[in-house]
């Protein structure tokens, strides 16, 4: 990776950590008097550290990833943009279906697979057409093809889960030649694919098999080449090194 885009992403992981010390800062001395419990059984270390890594967690899996993720993509050639707008003209019984696949996916009442569900919308050729817009929060395109990211913490909730599929199984009704991925920027439960378990997700999705499904290590080398997990690793060693050293005095 050229040195311009390490140095842009390092910035904004600083940033991001410095956000956050200045969120939990604000956080703990507003609410130093509403916590008596917390006082009574804690040190105000835990409560310091438990406050940063929750507002980190939360703002770095949202803006912060979305960025990161442009700048690996542009420096592997792509055509890049963060929260894609795209309005599709829908033919009304593949939307009818889309509902129901999701439906059935949350009630448990049927299995996910992607496969047989982009099979099963492509039966929806003919009759009235509706507009939907659809937001995704990374697209890319290189030649002709076009590439439409949901990228979501890495334990989404159901809804989460139920809306990226919506969305992903509508773009597919519109173009079968679209490429919609679920991405997950790092495998809570382990380095293997086979490791993931979070089970909202799963409902949605078969989180081990499904093509469109795309986690830690599989996710970046997809949008950045090969390599490109273990360099963003490596950038993140380099900026740790100075943050580090501001979480112990702040």
């Amino acid at each position: 990776m050229i040195q311009e885009k390490r140095e842009q992403i390092k910035e904004i992981l600083s940033q991001c950590v410095k956000g956050a010390i200045d969120r939990t800062k604000k956080k703990i001395e507003a609410e130093k008097s509403h916590k008596p419990f917390h006082q009574a059984l804690l040190t105000e270390d835990i409560v310091r550290i438990s406050s940063f890594e929750r507002s980190f967690s939360t703002s770095f899996g949202q803006g912060p990833i979305e960025k990161i993720s442009e700048l690996v993509a542009i420096e592997n050639g792509f055509e890049a943009k963060r929260q894609k707008e795209t309005l599709l003209n829908l033919y009304k019984g593949a939307v009818d279906e889309v509902e129901r696949i999701s439906s059935a996916l949350r009630a448990g009442n049927q299995r996910p697979n992607w496969s047989k569900e982009i099979q099963t919308l492509s039966a929806f050729n003919k009759g009235d057409t509706v507009i939907r817009r659809v937001i995704s929060d990374l697209w890319l395109k290189k030649g002709d093809k076009e590439y439409f990211f949901s990228i979501k913490t890495v334990t989404p909730n159901l809804d989460q889960s139920e809306i990226a599929k919506k969305d992903m199984l509508l773009l597919k009704a519109e173009n079968t030649n679209y490429n919609t991925f679920f991405a997950l920027y790092y495998n809570p439960n382990g380095k293997n694919r086979a490791d993931y378990n979070h089970s909202f997700p799963m409902k949605m999705f078969d989180m081990h098999q499904d093509e469109c499904v795309l986690i830690g290590e599989d996710y970046w080398n997809f949008i950045g080449g090969e390599g490109a997990y273990e360099d963003l690793l490596d950038i993140f060693s380099e900026v740790g090194e100075q943050t580090k050293k501001t979480l112990l005095n702040f």
